[in-house]
């Protein structure tokens, strides 16, 4: 699974994308920005406000509470955005 990451996530994480392989026992967008945190404190800082993370699943937005899709390609994690 490809995780991309975008803005203020970016910075604090301190990569903008890893390949990486997920764990099973996640089913839900929710688990897997707790599995994230989990993996250390600068994921734990990126990811603390959960309001304040949008998450989209092969370039579509997804709610926390959603089921995460085994066969999803990519997930892309960022802060809430504002437009004109």
């Amino acid at each position: 699974m490809r995780i991309r990451y975008f803005a203020r996530i970016r910075e604090q994480v301190g990569i903008a994308q890893e390949d990486v392989a997920l764990p099973q026992n996640l089913s839900t967008i929710g688990d897997f920005v707790d599995w994230l945190e989990a993996r250390g404190d600068n994921f734990a800082r990126a990811l603390a406000d959960r309001n304040a993370v949008r998450v989209a699943v092969d370039q579509l937005h997804r709610e926390h509470d959603e089921a995460l899709d085994p066969k999803a390609l990519e997930i892309a994690l960022f802060p809430p955005m504002t437009g004109g």
